[in-house]
């Protein structure tokens, strides 16, 4: 064949194959370029704001507002107090020229054991790499730490207990009503736990209630300690009838619990179905838990020897002299709540704080609440009569009101505050009202910061005394990991309990 010819078939052949686009040539003509659909797909530049962001909370007010001291040695702190000066109250008159009798003194040995607290955390190579550029995800698992063992160290200061045993929770009392429910006709058995501040704050009706502990630490190693739950009640049989039963239960106040876990059911089938802040509950379904009662063993676990006793603790501790009220029972499931003074006071409030003063001639200076407490606080408050002693000023601009009130302070009508700068003394003191975020409902603390005893030789009535201070661990290079731990070695020294107080299974109302 020619060359012209074969040159004339190759250029046909190519006009043709030049009005055939390939697909992909064909997409683009049809499509363009379009935005991606996804942030991390396509030609898409990702906006991301360099180091991550921190969005969780670290509330540790009474970690951030009680004294840190050293030089702590041995295995425990050891203290001496005189706690009473002419304890058989002899009168200081004399006859002439004769003298005056001798007084008598009472003294008090106190121990507190120091304890070990600390958490680990681990960055792989990988992940290291990954976040160069981003963040330094080392020094984050540091920072990350220091705060996780400060919240487990607020945790240990308000309930860590070392050495009140709950005990065995009292067998319920139970009654039963036709109305008011869905229980149907059936033979229930009813079961309680106690639950120390601990173990309520790790329990839940859908997680369960923790009893003993076996934990497996960073080094292979493992601990085994209490949960925070007594052990559980025998049961209480109740046979209702009808399709709209309910049953009302409660126990007896078990010194040292701020919580009651219930269990429910027909024989074999009692799972958990409600926590309450005060001790009794009442019934008026099946338990939507999963935890059976059969899930716990029958001992007590609501001590945690890895532990110091935390501040309800040493207060709730028999011999420790401190202020406990515990509010009756009063209805299953509503409880007692506290109680309106009609004149712009809280009856339980002003009862605690006479006490203080009739017995040890001082005055709490804080008052420590729920978040739910501080709402029914300052309900009794306002609902006192028109004629209580209350003045509102509202400041309104145009277009604009605030609503709403909040009770910031109690005034203590009992003790003597100081007055002017010449000595003199009067009647009334500020307490401010603090809301914790571990504090159960139900339960009220006063604290004292500062003891009113002249040259009490006591510069901090409450204190953290460490053996060692917050330490920072890098572990050798064992896997290809950097490992790290956050330590602290301390225990929380309280001089003088009956500065302390409690008011506890208060109904929320």
């Amino acid at each position: 064949m020619p060359a012209v010819q074969d040159l004339n078939l190759v250029m046909k052949a190519l006009e043709s194959a030049l009005q055939k686009p390939l697909p992909s040539e064909a997409m683009m003509k049809a499509a363009g370029w379009l935005q991606s659909s996804s942030a991390t797909s396509g030609i898409t530049m990702y906006d991301l704001e360099l180091g991550a962001k921190q969005l969780f909370p670290v509330l540790t007010p009474l970690r951030n507002s009680i004294a840190r001291i050293g030089g702590g040695t041995g295995t425990a702190t050891n203290w001496r107090a005189v706690t009473g000066i002419n304890t058989t109250n002899i009168e200081a008159g004399v006859s002439e020229g004769n003298r005056g009798a001798t007084i008598t003194h009472s003294t008090q040995d106190f121990t507190a054991a120091y304890r070990g607290i600390g958490l680990e955390d681990f960055v792989t190579f990988e992940s290291d790499y990954a976040a160069m550029g981003f963040d330094n995800v080392r020094a984050l698992a540091v920072a990350s730490l220091l705060s996780a063992v400060m919240i487990q160290e607020e945790q240990l200061i308000l309930g860590g207990n070392t050495s009140l045993a709950l005990g065995t929770t009292p067998t319920p009392s139970t009654t039963t009503s036709t109305t008011g429910g869905t229980l149907a006709a059936a033979t229930y058995n009813v079961f309680c736990v106690a639950l120390t501040q601990n173990g309520y704050f790790v329990s839940s009706v859908a997680g369960g209630v923790r009893a003993a502990v076996s934990r497996t630490n960073a080094d292979g190693s493992s601990d085994n300690y209490g949960g925070g739950s007594a052990q559980k009640s025998a049961a209480a049989s109740q046979v209702t009838t009808g399709a709209t039963s309910t049953i009302s239960a409660s126990v007896t106040a078990v010194n040292g619990a701020v919580a009651y876990a219930w269990y429910w059911g027909t024989a074999g089938n009692e799972l958990l179905g409600a926590i309450t802040t005060i001790n009794s509950v009442l019934i008026s379904a099946n338990a939507t838990g999963t935890q059976n009662i059969s899930a716990l063993p029958s001992s007590d676990n609501s001590r945690n020897a890895l532990v110091f006793d935390g501040l309800l603790t040493q207060i709730f501790t028999s011999g420790s002299n401190a202020y406990i009220n515990r509010l009756a029972t009063g209805v299953a499931g509503t409880g007692t709540p506290l109680t309106s003074a009609n004149d712009g006071g809280i009856v339980e409030f002003d009862t605690a704080l006479r006490a203080f003063w009739d017995n040890y001639r001082l005055s709490p200076n804080e008052i420590w609440v729920s978040s739910q407490e501080q709402q029914n606080i300052t309900k009794k408050i306002m609902a006192a009569p028109s004629t209580a002693a209350q003045r509102f000023v509202f400041n309104v601009s145009q277009g604009s009101i605030m609503g709403g009130s909040v009770a910031l302070s109690y005034l203590n009508r009992f003790g003597m505050a100081a007055g002017t700068a010449g000595g003199e003394y009067a009647m009334g003191s500020q307490l401010p009202i603090k809301v914790h975020p571990n504090l159960p409902p139900g339960t009220v603390v006063f604290r004292t910061t500062a003891l009113p005893y002249k040259l009490n030789n006591v510069p901090n009535i409450l204190q953290i005394k460490t053996r060692r201070e917050y330490y920072q661990l890098e572990w050798p290079l064992r896997t290809r990991k950097y490992e790290y731990g956050v330590y602290a070695d301390e225990v929380l020294q309280n001089y003088f309990p009956p500065a302390f107080g409690v008011i506890s299974n208060i109904g929320n109302g």
